[in-house]
């Protein structure tokens, strides 16, 4: 998995070079697709049942499983890059959010550096000895700290042999910490910051049967990193 991780990250740094206003989301996936195949692997997303693509690719308000189209990307669109490498039997799964183009937002930019230090401060707390509950308090506190909100409905999760494994890794803690999952070592888990501007409720988008969006059409984004528990640290494997 962490071979996997490198590879992913290799995509990820060559994908980033060609985005740019202008570009169609299904331009994104179809070069996303062949980099990993160059590389190696299989797209992960391809795994699940009924998904045709390499990537998810949500715009704006959008924030989860938004298939690629033929929509343009605009300048100043906040886009998020979801994206999984499947490798001898292993998958990995990665996730950031990005302003496209020069016209940058100060609001945006605000926006997208707490979900980076939501997903820093929630890969400190995997540790032996934690629990899953530890990770979603932290990423519940960062956010909502700063004015926003976590999908309660959206997770990350566990991963290995299947792209989606338990446990589930929520952004919200619901309850005592002590009656989530513990960590052990061994685990592996796809540790998401999923939030938005407005309310937290999503909703299905009109004609898509996959792509969920918020209820009040407010900007969304996405971090994830796939992190493994070893003896005395959490590894980043993405």
């Amino acid at each position: 998995m962490g071979e996997a991780g490198k590879r992913l990250r290799r995509v990820v740094n060559e994908l980033r070079t060609i985005i740019k206003p202008g570009i169609t989301t299904n331009l994104i996936d179809k070069t996303a697709e062949n980099l990993i195949i160059k590389y190696g692997g299989k797209p992960s997303f391809k795994e699940v049942d009924g998904y045709k693509w390499t990537t998810c690719l949500p715009i704006n308000e959008q924030i989860v499983h938004t298939p690629p189209t033929d929509r343009i990307i605009l300048n100043g669109d906040l886009l998020t890059l979801d994206i999984g490498f499947y490798y001898k039997k292993y998958h990995t799964d990665f996730a950031t959010s990005f302003i496209v183009g020069d016209r940058k937002d100060q609001k945006t930019i605000d926006f997208l550096e707490i979900g980076k230090k939501a997903i820093d401060k929630a890969i400190k707390q995997v540790k032996i000895g934690n629990y899953i509950g530890n990770i979603s308090e932290t990423i519940q506190k960062t956010v909502e700290s700063a004015g926003y909100n976590v999908s309660e409905t959206l997770v990350g999760h566990g991963i290995g042999h299947t792209l989606h494994e338990d446990p589930m890794v929520p952004g919200i803690l619901e309850g005592r910490i002590s009656n989530t999952p513990k960590i052990e070592k061994g685990l592996v888990i796809a540790v998401e910051v999923i939030y938005m501007m407005g309310a937290r409720a999503v909703e299905i988008e009109k004609n898509s049967k996959w792509s969920i969006k918020t209820a009040d059409n407010s900007l969304s984004a996405c971090f994830e990193h796939t992190i493994a528990v070893a003896d005395n640290e959490a590894i980043i494997l993405t």
